[in-house]
């Protein structure tokens, strides 16, 4: 089929466009319609996107299932997957029917809810398969509609705040993105990401504001995309917004916006940075690397002293992302495999830690550290899911997360030892922070009478997992499921990179 991804695009919207427009009622069955339509429309979403997945020829560098309609003014609505975004593709349809059996519980505007997931699925689609500037800047900043209504009416008691800090953090970074896409524009004389690929900008060393420019018009552009980029993964220093949000979004906002809405800042390191300012990215690649190694260490020990175990794991998912921009400015086979790979098992592990802590909000309507504890004593298979969870966020061997440090180390000494030595030391934080929330809240005595009555997970929540658990295990023990696919894709990119930098513009950087 000819139209896989813009059916796969739409299906969301369509189904949004349906709840919206048909569904009358507030009753308990229209609340429970509008759950099915929603589950039933995210079911259909993945499944046709499987025949995307089945149909990907890996060995093919370039992208596939293209799709490319005259739109307006000249623009063009152009959609296609290469080996780098298939399997964004495939974690965003794979999350969405368990995010919504998540919000089975929800009673409060349930059509709204369920409306806004959808449409936040398709938002999060377009920008992985868009392959034009306009059309991924209005998928990229449109998603920040549904997520900011998720946040500010369903969320918890300071959730206005948290909304707006999302938003206005991650819109005003993409400001400056839309003034290098026009400058792109008006250079290259198209929006089309391919071509702009292959188009080279001036990277000769320019003044501005007095102060000499390496890589010139490239290493400004690099700027302005990594200002949008940077706040989106989150990456140290820009990184507050996201424990906030966190914090007071429901769980099944959460879930997304670890499990996928992240992977865009990354997604757009490998779709933009290196492809099209190949001497900017060199130029900033040692800042990048360190700012990484940062994160690592100061965001698992700010992760140490949480109180919160929402606002702990939302500390983690800093950490982890700083080993993905590590991995992605290594700039070579294991840092890009590694990173990639560490974003895929990333959205698995930690949506799943985000539906633990769900689990027994849900029970408790409490998030607080100190408030549990011992409830291995009632909820014997909670306990055996959050412990193998944690483990994999550790990244213990056997597990998708060890996968993804491990190559993304391997990459990042290559390149930089200091760094990798830094950064390694991130994995015996993780070990530190994740069996100290671990060992409080499951293990011990049951001490606390409000504990006594807790009931272990149902049916429906045990369900939610099992993809997880499957997804967390079969990645971990035989990654080559993603390597092989991603692997032909991240070497031409590479070897372009690589090949794009001109001697004189290498020499200039310090340290090379």
């Amino acid at each position: 089929m000819q139209n896989l991804l813009s059916i796969i695009t739409f299906l969301p919207l369509v189904a949004a466009a349906i709840l919206a427009l048909f569904l009358r009622g507030n009753d308990a069955a229209a609340q429970r319609n509008a759950k099915w339509l929603a589950l039933i429309a995210t079911t259909a979403t993945f499944l046709v996107s499987l025949f995307v997945l089945f149909g990907f020829e890996p060995a093919n560098t370039g992208f596939q299932f293209v799709e490319d309609h005259a739109w307006i003014m000249g623009l063009h609505y152009k959609v296609g997957v290469d080996g780098i975004s298939v399997l964004f593709v495939m974690l965003t349809t794979f999350m969405m029917p368990l995010t919504i059996a998540a919000c089975w519980g929800v009673e409060t505007r349930v059509k709204e809810y369920m409306i806004a997931f959808l449409v936040l699925e398709g938002l999060m689609l377009g920008v992985f398969v868009a392959l034009d500037l306009v059309l991924f800047y209005l998928f990229f900043e449109a998603g920040l509609i549904p997520m900011f209504l998720i946040i500010g009416i369903w969320g918890g008691k300071d959730r206005i705040y948290a909304a707006f800090k999302f938003f206005l953090y991650t819109f005003l970074g993409s400001v400056l993105m839309l003034v290098a896409m026009i400058y792109m524009y008006l250079d290259a004389g198209t929006t089309d990401m391919v071509a702009l690929m292959g188009h080279e900008f001036a990277h000769e060393t320019i003044k501005v504001l007095g102060f000499s420019v390496v890589g010139g018009v490239q290493t400004m552009l690099f700027l302005a995309f990594f200002a949008s980029f940077a706040v989106k993964m989150p990456m140290w220093p820009v990184h507050t917004w996201l424990p906030d949000a966190h914090v007071q979004a429901p769980t099944a906002g959460s879930v997304l916006l670890a499990a996928v809405l992240l992977k865009m800042g990354g997604y757009g390191f490998l779709r933009f940075s290196l492809p099209m300012f190949p001497v900017g990215s060199d130029v900033m690649s040692s800042l990048v690397l360190w700012m990484s190694a940062i994160a690592i260490v100061y965001t698992s020990l700010v992760a140490l002293a949480q109180s919160d175990m929402k606002k702990l794991i939302a500390y983690s998912s800093v950490a982890h992302m700083g080993y993905v921009t590590m991995g992605i400015f290594a700039v070579n086979q294991q840092g890009i495999d590694g990173a990639i790979f560490q974003m895929l098992s990333h959205g698995f592990i930690s949506g799943a830690l985000f539906l633990a802590v769900g689990v027994i909000y849900d029970r408790m309507h409490t998030r607080e550290i100190d408030a549990y504890g011992g409830l291995v004593n009632r909820m014997p298979v909670y306990a055996l899911l959050f412990m193998f969870f944690t483990m994999a966020n550790v990244g213990l061997p056997g597990t998708s997360g060890f996968v993804g440090e491990f190559l993304t180390l391997m990459g990042i000494f290559q390149v930089n030892t200091w760094v990798a030595a830094v950064a390694t030391t991130g994995v015996i934080f993780s070990a530190a922070y994740a069996l100290w929330l671990y060992r409080r809240v499951v293990m011990g005595d049951l001490i606390k009478e409000s504990l006594k009555t807790i009931t272990d997970m149902t049916t429906r929540e045990r369900a939610i997992f099992a993809p997880l658990v499957v997804m967390t295990l079969l990645l971990g023990i035989y990654p080559s499921l993603v390597t092989d696919i991603i692997g032909p894709s991240v070497t031409q990119l590479v070897a372009d990179y690589h090949a794009s930098l001109p001697a004189d513009a290498v020499a200039a950087v310090a340290g090379h």
